[in-house]
């Protein structure tokens, strides 16, 4: 929801197999209802095809491929939809990043219009675009009113949306509903083992084939991104949770529907020098300069959404990671909790 011009450089980031182990303590919590116990161990995290077998869009960001020990925890089976998302407002009066407008103070030379709460929504493009050639700015708009409860703008709203994914959600607005909820975001590692569902070393969460035996597994973009989406998968936008199979933990969506957040901030070649066991993320990478407003990290958006394509970014493989930053919100992002165990031990 950025409009200073120095700072659009922002949006365009946002924009732009395992193998289990036994546990041997006794668990004190139980989850809240609708999580999944995701059980501690290791695997390969990254994107471990040789270069010329990799998909469309994977980076260098995906290397190398490395191992990680991770201790058991609990995970949301789904995306925190519109109605958890309610819950939690109705409880509290909170307002999201997208309902707020930003302080003049904070961005001295941005314009007083440039400051006024919006979040970032898709718009098809009205003529056929070159994805390789033409700007982000072709088919995503600045709309102004367009919330968590308004996805499209203010004339929007979520009559028989409830059950889908909450969007148009910051990084702060996602921590602020985790604390309510007593839970806590997932680091990327937990969320992409999570992702994996017991498979080793596999492309989606599901296995290697994007559509096996032509059943649509998730929901992403068919067709000529953006021009033209053959709606194979039924949806045009985000999908109800729970619309599509599960991965072999039972979690749902892990491919697909709408992009999730984690706690990471974002680090080029963290991977090369990430701990083995339970790594937290790097120390970030501020993306504004000194004087121009407050600090704002990158950080790492999961899952790929309703608007990737094979052609396009694949963001529903499970190695893959996107841009993000701490204040930016769009309506093809949302997020998941997790929640620690507690041992007897």
């Amino acid at each position: 929801m950025i409009r200073n011009p120095f700072l659009i450089l922002i949006c365009v980031l946002t924009i732009s197999g395992c193998e289990n182990q036994k546990r041997s303590e006794e668990v004190k919590n139980s989850p809240s209802e609708g999580m999944v116990l995701i059980p501690g161990g290791s695997f390969i995290m990254g994107t471990s095809l040789e270069p010329k077998e990799q998909p469309v869009r994977s980076g260098a960001e995906e290397n190398p491929p490395h191992r990680v020990i991770l201790k058991p925890f609990y995970m949301d089976e789904t995306e925190v939809t519109n109605l958890q998302f309610k819950t939690f407002v109705d409880d509290t009066g909170y307002k999201t990043q997208a309902e707020r407008p930003f302080n003049q103070k904070d961005y001295p030379k941005a314009k007083p219009e440039d400051l006024l709460p919006a979040a970032f929504v898709m718009a098809p493009p009205k003529n056929n675009v070159d994805i390789n050639t033409a700007s982000h700015w072709t088919w995503w708009k600045l709309v102004h009113g367009a919330d968590w409860n308004h996805p499209e703008g203010p004339k929007s709203n979520l009559e028989g949306r409830w059950n889908h994914p909450v969007v148009n959600i910051a990084y702060e607005d996602a921590l602020a509903y985790s604390k309510w909820a007593g839970k806590r975001l997932p680091t990327e590692a937990e969320w992409e083992y999570a992702a994996r569902g017991g498979l080793k070393e596999k492309l989606y969460p599901w296995g290697n084939e994007l559509s096996p035996k032509g059943k649509m597994m998730a929901n992403f973009w068919q067709g000529d991104f953006p021009n033209k989406n053959t709606n194979e998968d039924s949806y045009m936008t985000s999908s109800p949770v729970k619309s599509f199979s599960p991965n072999g933990y039972g979690l749902f969506d892990m491919g697909g529907n709408v992009w999730e957040m984690v706690v990471d901030k974002y680090e080029r070649d963290y991977y090369a020098r990430s701990p083995i066991e339970s790594p937290k993320g790097g120390i970030g990478q501020s993306i504004v300069q000194k004087g121009e407003g407050p600090i704002v990290f990158q950080r790492i958006i999961r899952g790929g959404s309703f608007l990737c394509s094979e052609g396009y970014c694949t963001g529903y493989r499970v190695g893959a990671r996107q841009l993000s930053d701490d204040i930016s919100a769009s309506y093809h992002t949302g997020f998941r909790c997790v929640l620690d165990i507690e041992s007897s031990n």
